[in-house]
């Protein structure tokens, strides 16, 4: 049987109440996708650059950073964070049956924290980078509760494209939300106070949405297992980290070794989504509203170039799509460095990042899912999150500490190179269906 036809045959069996769910869920990464694009990735970095420019660096508590290298280091901090939050968060979800419960709690949280963005100045911008770290883990957690739901929702065969159409989604709503900010920045002759709005604003828009459908639409989980009784959760959530690292390394190791690869590329993805703005800002001097063209632009490129990837899974196999992927982002870096001076080329630059990146995190999320135990999705998923923000600090730290050496940000983003070449040669050797087969599920009707 062909892999299109098994598509089509999964597609049609699936319940109204099924798809109506799939909405939902999707919806939560139109939401909470605005304060990636808008927040992190766009207006949150050249904002504090430009109050840190005008303070003459950042005063912390009489220690003075330098204002290129601020943002990078809470970026860096709130990543390591997430890492001793999301543990906890996985032992609840798949100890309790408040799973929904727990994700629209910690959304609240992200998009309140957001709004408050809106209240920092130059006089505040320890502020800022609190209320960030606060949203940053927030969203964070609510995302491992999130992805868990993925293999709830549909077989194997669909979560290639399902996951793509949730990237897809994000990017499209990331997309809606920069364009109104785009036209605030058009309208308002105060950049300072139109960065204020936009990113306190994102906190409005993410908690509409996320509540609006995916809290609507989205039901509740019972709990996957009996949680141990005399048992804290501090504890059971260090013992499960513990237990599952155990049997990820001795029950799935390709499981384990692709876990290894994806903590390292990933890292190397989510820096340059950080610094990118910033990069532009400091090197090329790109005003706030060009750069808000271009992350518009990016927001839209990149909902095709998830489906393409997507489709492109279905044809070749995830892991080799990836592959594809990964090369891709060398080259990308590759001419940041040698090329990149002026803005008709950091457009040119936005838009094949744009076609590779929500291909390379949809992907990520579907091949994973495909090679952890049923029942366990919220504690792998957790793990997943983990492992991720678990290195995910070091390339914003070594960006940040490259930048202050070296006092150039060009120089500083070759070091991002690494991270995509091991990352390669370790997924390179992995053997999904060796993994999926470990693991308990069925491979039968994917393309490998």
């Amino acid at each position: 049987m062909s892999t299109a036809v098994t598509i089509e045959q999964a597609e049609a069996e699936m319940s109204p109440e099924t798809r109506s769910e799939i909405f939902g869920w999707k919806m939560f990464d139109w939401g909470w996708s605005a304060f990636s694009t808008t927040v992190t990735t766009a207006l949150l970095g050249p904002y504090l650059l430009a109050l840190g420019e005008d303070a003459g660096g950042v005063d912390f508590f009489g220690f003075n950073i330098d204002e290129g290298s601020y943002f990078p280091y809470v970026v860096s901090l709130s990543a390591f964070l997430q890492v001793l939050a999301l543990p906890l968060i996985g032992s609840i979800t798949d100890y309790t049956g408040a799973k929904k419960k727990l994700m629209m709690t910690l959304s609240v949280i992200g998009s309140v924290a957001t709004a408050l963005l809106f209240l920092v100045v130059e006089s505040t911008i320890l502020l800022g980078g609190l209320l960030f770290i606060i949203a940053a883990v927030a969203f964070s957690s609510a995302s491992v509760i999130y992805n868990s739901y993925l293999p709830d929702l549909v077989p194997p065969v669909l979560r290639d494209r399902v996951s793509s159409a949730g990237f897809a989604y994000g990017y499209l709503g990331g997309a809606i939300w920069l364009a109104i900010n785009f036209g605030l920045f058009s309208v308002l002759n105060n950049d300072g106070l139109a960065a204020r709005i936009s990113l306190g604003g994102t906190g409005i828009w993410a908690l509409v949405f996320i509540l609006g459908y995916t809290g609507r639409l989205l039901k509740e989980r019972p709990a996957a297992r009996e949680r141990p009784p005399g048992i804290g959760w501090l504890e059971l959530s260090s013992s499960s980290v513990k237990a599952t690292l155990k049997e990820l390394r001795s029950k799935y190791p390709v499981t384990f070794r692709y876990l290894i690869a994806y903590l390292i590329f990933n890292d190397g993805i989510a820096t340059v989504i950080t610094v990118a703005a910033l990069f532009a800002a400091d090197e090329l001097g790109t005003e706030s509203s060009t750069l808000l063209l271009l992350v518009l632009m990016i927001q839209f490129v990149a909902v095709p170039g998830a489906i393409m990837f997507g489709r492109l899974a279905e044809r070749i196999g995830a892991k080799r799509s990836m592959v594809i992927n990964l090369f891709v982002w060398v080259v990308l870096v590759l001419y940041a460095f040698l090329f990149l001076t002026n803005d008709t080329q950091l457009f040119v630059m936005g838009a094949l990042l744009a076609l590779v990146l929500g291909g390379s995190q949809a992907l990520s999320r579907s091949l994973y899912s495909q090679m952890i135990p049923q029942d366990k999705e919220a504690e792998y998923f957790g793990f997943y999150e983990i492992a991720s923000r678990g290195t995910s600090w070091i390339g914003p730290l070594v960006f940040g500490l490259a930048n202050s050496i070296f006092g150039s940000q060009r120089n500083a983003i070759l070091v991002l190179l690494i991270f995509f070449v091991v990352g390669l040669a370790l997924l390179i050797p992995v053997k999904v269906k060796e993994g999926m087969l470990a693991a308990g599920q069925d491979p039968t009707g994917l393309v490998i």
